[in-house]
């Protein structure tokens, strides 16, 4: 296959360099300026990153091979004194003609880690859940879930990543209200013990490390993340956090169990959001300590202790690896912000044993917990325990072929409210094809 340099240049320039005009002549004889690819070539040529044949000319006017082409790039890639600009124009026509200049002898080691600047993951999932409460209907639903995930490598330190959900309701046979939801995205700089995070990104409370879940934060927020350390790690959170499933469950309608006569709860607002966390993780011990802040004016009117519009929820986990498949924890969290001493806690004790690994055929997992999902739960894991209820949580997964992954859940329990002794259950199943 034949390209012009010219054409290759102009390509290289549109997936990965901005054009910028310079002053200098033109040092290529075939190369009008009028040319639309003239910036492109007088940038590197100023920079004296394209040398052409050697007699005064470019000869862009006539096809090259790929070889000749991979030899004006080898030359190039030979250059130590290049801009950082430059020098990515020149990686990524390196990547290209990887083939080539390997054929000439010249490696591409660094490139080939470069080569594919996007990478992309992703799992297609049904759920299906069964919620019986006690002096209600049975409530089932059954969900499929097309997940893609890309990242993109900035440099050696950054990426930019993605989610992209599209969800479908299976009982009602249409797609969800948003169809195609743009979960997050973020970019993430890694440093030695150190890490930056800037947009979109999970909010997964520290305790999430015990199988059944998080008991405080599942889900996401906008801002800004920095953590640092290595056994003892430092975390600090700070942005934007949208309120609209945050206590509440898909059968419970607990908010009048929180909210005092003639108060209210907008779930439509956001509220501020900071996070400051200390995790120790070394010698099979884990444990660690949180502090949460959530301020909203939705939070006022009868929601909240002296009618404030913040809430503060601390919390403490703890945990013990007895070897590589045993794993027992416990984590406690408080929301200040509550009066009422039933629901102003949260609370799971869990034992972990092994798990299912994607790539391991047959490998498998369970775990039993008991859980109590309160006040200091704006937005728990609620595969099995829902909010505002208590009791025991049992699980397990399978990975049945490599990247098939089976999961089962099942909670009895009651409901926390002191008015109410309502039995609850839930049967939870999921199925992960992974790619």
């Amino acid at each position: 296959m034949k390209k012009t340099l010219v054409s290759a240049l102009a390509t290289a320039l549109v997936v990965g360099a901005a054009s910028t005009t310079f002053a200098a002549a033109n040092p290529f004889s075939d190369v009008p300026r009028d040319h639309w690819a003239y910036d492109a070539v007088t940038q590197l040529a100023a920079d004296g990153v394209v040398e052409g044949y050697g007699d005064g000319t470019y000869r862009g006017d006539r096809n090259i091979t790929r070889y000749e082409m991979a030899q004006m790039v080898a030359k190039a890639m030979a250059k130590g004194d290049m801009s950082a600009s430059d020098r990515a124009l020149v990686d990524r026509l390196a990547a290209e003609f990887a083939d080539e200049l390997n054929n000439l002898g010249v490696r591409v080691s660094n490139l080939e880690r470069n080569a594919d600047m996007v990478k992309w993951n992703g799992k297609l999932e049904y759920t299906y859940t069964s919620q019986r409460l006690e002096g209600k209907d049975r409530e089932n639903d059954d969900h499929l879930m097309f997940r893609l995930e890309p990242s993109a490598e900035v440099n050696n330190h950054w990426h930019v990543n993605a989610r992209l959900d599209s969800a479908y309701n299976m009982k009602r046979d249409e797609g969800d209200d948003s169809t195609v939801t743009l979960k997050r995205a973020w970019a993430q700089g890694d440093y030695d013990n150190f890490m930056v995070k800037l947009g979109k990104m999970e909010l997964l409370s520290s305790e999430a490390y015990a199988a059944p879940g998080a008991i405080v934060f599942d889900q996401e927020f906008s801002g800004a993340e920095v953590s640092f350390g290595k056994d003892v790690q430092v975390t600090l959170q700070a942005g934007r956090v949208n309120l609209e499933d945050t206590f509440k469950s898909k059968a419970l309608d607990l908010n009048a169990a929180l909210v005092a006569d003639g108060g209210s709860y907008d779930r439509s607002k956001t509220a501020n959001y900071q996070h400051v966390g200390l995790q120790y993780n070394k010698n099979n011990f884990v444990a660690g300590a949180d502090y949460y802040r959530l301020g909203s004016e939705a939070f006022s009117d009868g929601f909240t202790k002296n009618d404030k519009e913040r809430f503060g929820i601390w919390g403490l986990n703890l945990g013990y690896h007895f070897d590589k498949n045993s794993f027992l924890s416990g984590a406690y969290a408080h929301n200040t912000g509550i009066d009422d001493s039933t629901w102003k806690k949260s609370y799971q004790v869990s034992y972990d044993y092994k798990g299912a690994q994607s790539e391991d055929k047959g490998s498998w997992g369970a775990y039993v917990a008991y859980r109590y999902l309160g006040g200091a739960s704006p937005s728990a894991t609620q595969d099995g325990a829902l909010f505002g209820s208590k009791g025991v949580e049992l699980g397990t997964n399978y990975t049945l072929f490599k990247n098939v992954i089976l999961s089962a859940k099942y909670f009895k329990g009651k409901t926390i409210e002191k008015q109410a002794d309502d039995k609850v259950q839930q049967l939870f199943g999921r199925v992960e094809f992974l790619f």
